[in-house]
């Protein structure tokens, strides 16, 4: 779904194997017990608890008690973005609770899905029903929930209400950013968001059907092809800012779940941050540095995907990649998700029922000659460029779900 400098947009299990694998509630909760135990002993020594990031050994911990996390970027059919997700006129649990059935009889044990700041700040109580009946849903099908607070992409100026329809043949044509360039360009608004991380961290920071915060996507993103003419000048001074206030908002609800921003510019296997003389180089060093786990994206091939991961594995943390897939890149289930799985790293792809958010169509749809040339209006495109299903549940092409199932019955077995 998003931009990345040097990346190939701007250039042109089943049920039964995943509860098999999940530790029961019991042991789940000895296990979190223990490690918040050993991170007070730590914190005793070595300061407020809410200043420490993870060890490796707590994040180790954390992650070898979990399944292999293999999910997708979930947005309903019904919505053309995060607020028509939320919202109380356009919420649909039956359309969720559907979809998450479809991703369960698949194997899917993780889902990623982008709250927003302004339900929160519309009615909070409101807006945490609605979080409750979604996790509730999730939890039936055996589904874990990362979840995003904020995000750089896309539209910069959201609005809340009635959303607009889907432009035909158009990439995400209604995504939103939160907070948004009005919030992020004026640094004295930043705290206006603290209650809001706040209240989520602190009403579901040691509910376990949450499993990771993804506190911010992609800090710093530039939109500059679709929406440079109204983005945040010098953007990346501002989002680091305000990425360094989450963080410090978030460790302070000291959360049973780990902390992570996922890196997401990479050039020859390297991540551009940590090129001293770039200018995202501080914002992606701190993400680096502050988060528990290490979470990136990528929509190269698997050579250069295989490349970034080497340069990540000096870290020593458990890896997620967070966003994959964008097959006309050859960011493929075939190419990646085998090299995850050999490697013990998470899969999260983008995208799961082809819907409102129209991401089956490319990147490139954004450039209107492009767009025209290709014809990219009411057809659907070859291939599509994200998501698995169509919005009757079958398979855009049965291999891919094939070989999905595959892989995580075979990670299974090796695991035992």
């Amino acid at each position: 779904m998003m931009t990345r400098l040097a990346d190939p947009r701007l250039s042109s299990m089943a049920h039964r194997t995943w509860t098999v694998l999940r530790p029961a509630p019991r042991i789940r909760m000895l296990i979190l017990f223990m490690l918040l135990l050993a991170s007070t002993v730590s914190a005793t020594a070595a300061g407020p608890a809410q200043s420490q990031r993870w060890s490796t050994a707590r994040a180790s911990i954390w992650y070898d008690q979990l399944p292999w996390p293999v999910g997708f970027n979930y947005t309903p059919r019904y919505a053309i973005n995060q607020l028509e997700m939320w919202q109380e006129d356009t919420f649909d649990p039956v359309i969720i609770d559907q979809e998450l059935g479809w991703a369960a009889g698949i194997g899917f044990n993780m889902v990623r899905v982008f709250l927003h700041h302004l339900p929160w700040q519309q009615d909070a109580a409101a807006f945490s029903q609605r979080i409750d009946l979604f996790l509730s849903i999730a939890d039936k099908h055996h589904i874990d929930v990362m979840f995003v607070l904020f995000d750089d992409v896309w539209n910069p100026i959201p609005r809340p209400g009635k959303q607009p329809e889907p432009i035909p043949g158009l990439h995400n044509s209604g995504w939103v950013q939160s907070p948004g360039a009005a919030i992020l360009g004026d640094i004295h608004r930043h705290d206006e968001l603290e209650p809001y991380v706040r209240g989520i961290l602190s009403r579901y920071g040691d509910d376990e059907r949450v499993a990771i915060w993804d506190l911010y996507n992609e800090p710093g993103n530039l939109n500059a092809i679709p929406y440079g003419n109204v983005e945040v000048q010098d953007k990346p001074k501002y989002s680091l800012i305000l990425l360094t206030k989450v963080f410090g908002w978030a460790r302070s609800e000291n959360t049973i779940q780990p902390l992570t921003s996922g890196v997401w510019r990479v050039e020859d296997g390297r991540w551009l941050g940590a090129d001293k003389d770039d200018p995202g180089a501080a914002l992606f060093d701190f993400m680096l540095q502050h988060s528990d786990i290490v979470t990136f994206h990528s929509y190269l091939n698997a050579t250069e995907t295989s490349l970034a991961i080497d340069s990540l594995a000096l870290l020593n943390r458990p890896m997620i990649c967070t966003e994959y897939v964008a097959r006309g890149h050859d960011s493929t289930f075939e190419t990646l998700l085998p090299l995850f799985a050999e490697q013990d790293i998470g899969a999260i792809h983008w995208g799961f029922v082809s819907g409102k958010t129209q991401t089956i169509y490319p990147w490139r749809s954004w450039v209107g000659v492009i767009r025209f040339w290709d014809g990219l209006f009411s057809e659907e495109p070859d291939p599509w460029h994200h998501d698995l299903l169509y919005p009757d549940g079958k398979p855009y092409r049965p291999s891919e779900v094939a070989l999905i199932r595959t892989q995580i019955s075979e990670k299974a077995v090796r695991s035992k």
